[in-house]
């Protein structure tokens, strides 16, 4: 018999899974596996092979080869039938096959038939349950497949008019057989093995390879990175010295500070073109392509408040204080941080309003975002990389960052970044 095999992939688990799954455990039931597109397949493979067994038989009966027992024909071919149960589970429930094919042989001996799908279920699945399960199981399942034949022609009388048969060749046959269809299986057990080994040893050397790839590309960024800024701070260094040199004569000498400026302003351009350069090499091919769009700062909120309104969240924006003018990254981190606050509170508080407001002292910049909701997760199993990026942001300005309940209820954000920090002026010290 020829078996179709497919190799096991992560939606259909090893042949052997399939077996084990009707056995029942300490105590437990019988479950039958959940049947999947391949093993229909499977089902239909081997319920099409004992189809043809039975016909074969029939028409070995109906051609003169063979003679019916007692009950004739009908019995003869429900017999055939009965035994060939086993033939279509061989695959898909080999244990359950084994246990079936004894029971439907022992019943048609007993009742005078020896029918030819018995035999067939026999020797296949001898041969499926050596070339599917370990060397132990394997084992097993053909001794117990084997011991009632071979029990039965070493205890039973030899059939009268047998020429040259003898209870020794009758034993011999059988253990033939069985050791045959035995070692054929275990040999393609072991083909299977090595198969699977191979395959696994090619994808492990495949990612590898590709691990080596990547990190010898990794590698060469980095050293053309430091080439790169190696050049980019000589640049600067030379600016810099242009610079203070263009100071001194700009009384004295005007020609030569104009020199030294136009110097510094092609210096400067060199520069520019070598940060790009260096910017390309340490960006991933993973990484999206360059935003030109400005990014957001505090003239951003406006339409932050408005579009989380719009999503269903009452919000309220409210500034105390005279507002200084902030670098950019430090308004872009206000902006995020105002933003996730009111992100977390658009998922996690539910029917409740919010309140963003920001303070601006003298030396220090205070932003706040409250909200009546119940709050997100304080599981740190479960917890995102939002609130962890806003604490990252305010340290960067030396400043702190509370998050947790409100007393009252609700949720607290609360983010102190001092302005001296930024070294732009406060409000007061502007007016």
């Amino acid at each position: 018999m020829t078996r179709i095999d497919v190799p096991a992939t992560r939606d259909r688990p090893p042949d052997h899974a399939d077996a084990d799954a009707v056995l029942p455990p300490s105590g437990g039931r019988w479950r039958l596996p959940r049947l999947t597109g391949y093993d229909g397949r499977v089902l239909a493979q081997d319920a099409l092979l004992a189809g043809l067994v039975v016909l074969a038989e029939t028409l070995l009966a109906a051609s003169g080869s063979a003679e019916p027992t007692g009950g004739g024909w009908p019995i003869t071919i429900t017999w055939s039938l009965v035994c060939a149960l086993p033939i279509a589970l061989s695959r898909l429930l080999p244990q359950v096959a084994v246990v079936l094919a004894l029971t439907t042989a022992a019943g048609a001996v007993l009742d005078r038939h020896e029918p030819l799908t018995a035999i067939v279920a026999f020797v296949l699945l001898t041969y499926t349950t050596a070339a599917r399960f370990p060397l132990r199981r394997a084992v097993l399942l053909t001794t117990l497949l084997w011991t009632p034949i071979l029990a039965a022609a070493l205890t039973l009388p030899v059939p009268v008019g047998s020429i040259g048969i003898t209870r020794a060749y009758m034993i011999f046959t059988n253990a033939l057989i069985a050791l045959v269809c035995f070692f054929v299986g275990r040999t393609v057990h072991a083909r299977r093995a090595t198969i699977r080994a191979l395959e696994e040893r090619a994808r492990v050397a495949e990612e590898n390879q590709r691990s080596m790839a990547d990190q010898a590309v990794a590698d060469e960024r980095r050293r053309i990175a430091r080439e790169l800024h190696d050049m980019v701070a000589h640049h600067v260094s030379v600016m810099s010295v242009l610079a203070t040199g263009a100071r001194r004569v700009l009384t004295r000498d005007p020609v030569a500070a104009d020199e030294a400026l136009g110097s510094i302003a092609e210096t400067s351009r060199t520069t520019l073109r070598e940060l790009r350069r260096l910017l390309d090499v340490l960006r991933t091919d993973a990484e999206p392509a360059a935003d030109l769009t400005p990014q957001p700062g505090l003239a951003g909120l406006d339409a932050l408040v408005d579009q989380v309104r719009e999503a269903g969240l009452p919000v309220s924006l409210r500034v105390e204080g005279t507002p200084a003018p902030l670098e950019p990254s430090l308004a872009l981190t206000v902006f995020r941080i105002v933003q996730e606050a009111l992100t977390n509170a658009l998922k996690h508080a539910g029917t409740a309003t919010a309140q963003v407001r920001l303070t601006f002292g003298v030396y220090w910049l205070v932003v706040e975002v409250l909200d009546t909701g119940r709050g997100p997760s304080l599981d740190p199993n479960r917890a995102g990389h939002g609130l962890v990026g806003m604490r990252e942001r305010v340290a960067l300005y030396g400043g702190t960052l509370r998050t947790g309940p409100r007393p009252g209820g609700g949720f607290r954000v609360y983010a102190k970044v001092p302005l001296e920090a930024t070294g732009v002026p406060s409000g007061e010290e502007t007016a």
